[in-house]
C-alpha cells in the first residue's frame, strides 16, 4: 500500500530524503533513532545482534547493545509505537507503511511472474524519481540502495515487455524509456525500448534507437552491443550510414537511415 493511499496510518518514507508522517503529522526523529527505523523498516524484522552491530559497527558489542536500547526508547511508544520488541528481535508494526519496501515489493512480483499477462493497472511506485536515502553512507544504506536499484530497473524492463505482449504499447514505451532515463548506459533498458517499438510494428523508430545506442556505447566504451541485441532486428533490415546528431526518445543518439529489403509475403 503506498502512503498516499492510508493518511491515517503511519508512513516512513525513504525514497528521497528520510521522512516519518503519522497521519497529517510529522515526526521528528534524532540522527539513531532514524537510521533504526530505517533499516527495521527495510527488512521487516531484524535480530537485536544484527541491528547493533549494524549500527554501531565500530562499537564493543556492549556498548553497541546498549546504544540499541537507548535508541528504541526514544522512539514513540503506546498507540503511537511503531516498532515491537521481542528478546531477540525488533520488527516494524504492521500499521507502518513503507514506501522503499512496497517497491521493492512491487518490483519482485512482476520478475517473478510467469502467469499470462492481465490488464492490470500498472503501479506508479516503480516511476519515482527518488533514490534510497541519499547521502547515508553506511555501508548497509549504499547495499540496500544499490539492491533496490537493481530491483526497479530489472522490473521496468520486465514490465514494459509486458505491456508490449498486451498491446499497451505507449505504456511499453514509456516504461522502458523511464528505465533508460533511469541509466542511460544499461542495454538491456534499450533492448527494452527496441521490443516496445517492434511490437507496435515501428521498425524505423526500432533500428534508430539502436543505432543511437550504438553509437554512444562506441563513443564512451568503444564496444559493440551484444549480439542478443543485434538480433533483435528483422534479418531484412539493412542500416545505413549514421544521419546528423538528434535527441532520440528522449536521450542523446543519432538519426539512423534505415532501407528495407524488398517485401516478401
Amino acid at each position: 500500500m503506498a502512503c498516499s493511499e492510508s493518511p491515517s496510518a503511519p508512513c516512513l518514507r525513504l525514497l528521497g530524503q528520510f521522512r516519518l508522517v503519522n497521519g497529517s503529522e510529522a515526526v521528528n526523529l534524532c540522527g539513531n533513532a532514524q537510521r533504526l527505523l530505517a533499516f527495521v523498516g527495510l527488512r521487516s524484522c531484524v535480530s537485536r545482534t544484527l541491528l547493533a552491530g549494524t549500527l554501531w559497527p565500530e562499537a564493543t558489542e556492549a556498548h553497541a547493545r546498549g546504544s540499541l536500547r537507548s535508541t528504541l526508547c526514544n522512539l514513540p511508544h503506546g498507540d503511537r509505537a511503531l516498532v515491537t520488541c521481542s528478546r531477540n528481535t525488533v520488527s516494524i508494526v504492521d500499521s507502518v507503511t513503507v514506501d522503499a519496501r512496497e517497491l521493492a515489493e512491487t518490483a519482485l512480483r512482476l520478475v517473478r511472474s510467469s502467469g499470462a499477462p492481465g490488464d492490470e493497472p500498472v503501479s506508479t511506485v516503480l516511476f519515482g524519481e527518488g533514490e534510497l536515502l541519499p547521502g547515508w553512507d553506511d555501508d548497509w544504506a549504499l547495499f540496500e540502495r544499490e539492491r533496490l536499484r537493481q530491483l526497479r530497473l530489472h522490473a521496468l524492463d520486465a514490465l514494459a515487455y509486458r505491456l508490449a505482449r498486451q498491446g499497451r504499447h505507449t505504456l511499453a514505451l514509456e516504461t522502458a524509456l523511464t528505465s533508460v532515463r533511469s541509466e542511460p548506459m544499461r542495454e538491456s533498458a534499450h533492448r527494452a525500448v527496441v521490443a516496445a517499438h517492434l511490437a507496435e510494428g515501428n521498425v524505423n523508430e526500432a533500428v534508430r534507437h539502436y543505432r543511437a545506442f550504438c553509437r554512444v556505447l562506441r563513443e564512451e566504451l568503444g564496444v559493440p552491443p551484444s549480439p542478443q541485441f543485434t538480433r533483435m532486428l528483422p534479418p531484412d533490415v539493412r542500416v545505413g550510414p549514421p544521419a546528423r546528431d538528434r535527441p532520440v526518445d528522449g536521450w542523446r543518439g543519432d538519426d539512423a537511415g534505415v532501407t528495407h529489403a524488398p517485401y516478401r509475403p
